[in-house]
């Protein structure tokens, strides 16, 4: 599907389970020859070693390691633990995401600084962090993509905090951009709309299964594949961009 460097190095963060977005996208990028380094911070007891050998039996080198990234220095210390293990990264996927149900009557002061800290600021630390080590070492491609939920199209009640800590990946994703264009690094994020990765009822299904014009909900894989097109060299034209993947599925 893409071109991708011999041996290039990509972070996959919140990959906690085997049917999610984060894990489809450790297999599509596998699948290209990208070794693999995963995080997660919830997961079955074997589940990560498990699905660290799944991925080598595309030949490619793979670790992981379970991060709390509500911790302020959760990027260097994730960093420094792919050096160790595996090398230089050369692609970052911010997956890793924190909800939670609350609405105007609920909202806390707790609630916004649990979502801001994972939603927001490991997102720009650890974004930032590794544009800072590629003009360090005089790296000169990279790619950074983060996932955001398509805020910009519509209200997301009962979800105040969430949709407003990850409308902001959008905002930070244009401006990351110009900045880090000269360094060759390009920064996109991608909306895949309503994904069936285990979170939805048969009630919420029911409920969104006619809004989906295409005849069916979206998969873990569709997103995958737009990610491993972005994290690709045939995908080096494009940053800036919030790509809104979602099936045709109509807001009402």
């Amino acid at each position: 599907m893409g071109v991708f460097i011999i041996d290039q190095i990509a972070i996959v963060t919140g990959v906690g389970h085997a049917a999610g977005i984060g894990a489809a996208t450790c297999r599509e990028l596998a699948a290209e020859g990208v070794n693999i380094f995963f995080t997660y911070w919830e997961a079955l007891p074997d589940w990560p070693d498990t699905f660290q050998k799944e991925l080598q039996e595309f030949g490619i080198q793979c670790a992981h390691e379970r991060v709390d990234l509500s911790q302020s220095n959760a990027h260097i210390d994730l960093l420094e633990a792919v050096l160790k293990q595996l090398g230089e990264p050369a692609i970052l996927i911010n997956n890793a995401a924190y909800s939670t149900r609350d609405g105007y009557l609920k909202l806390t002061a707790e609630d916004l600084d649990s979502h801001y800290a994972v939603n927001m600021r490991a997102t720009f630390l650890l974004s930032v962090a590794f544009a800072r080590r590629f003009k360090q070492i005089g790296q000169t491609s990279g790619r950074i993509i983060n996932l955001t939920s398509g805020q910009a199209h519509g209200p997301m009640i009962g979800e105040l905090a969430y949709g407003a800590t990850k409308g902001a990946i959008a905002a930070f994703t244009l401006s990351l951009s110009a900045e880090l264009a000269p360094l060759g690094i390009t920064v996109n994020a991608v909306n895949p709309g309503p994904t069936d990765t285990g979170w939805m009822s048969e009630a919420v299904k029911q409920e969104l299964s006619p809004n989906f014009l295409m005849g069916r909900m979206g998969l873990p894989s569709d997103a995958a594949k737009l990610i491993g097109f972005l994290a690709s060299d045939k995908a080096g034209w494009v940053t800036g961009q919030v790509i809104n993947s979602e099936g045709g599925f109509l807001r009402k």
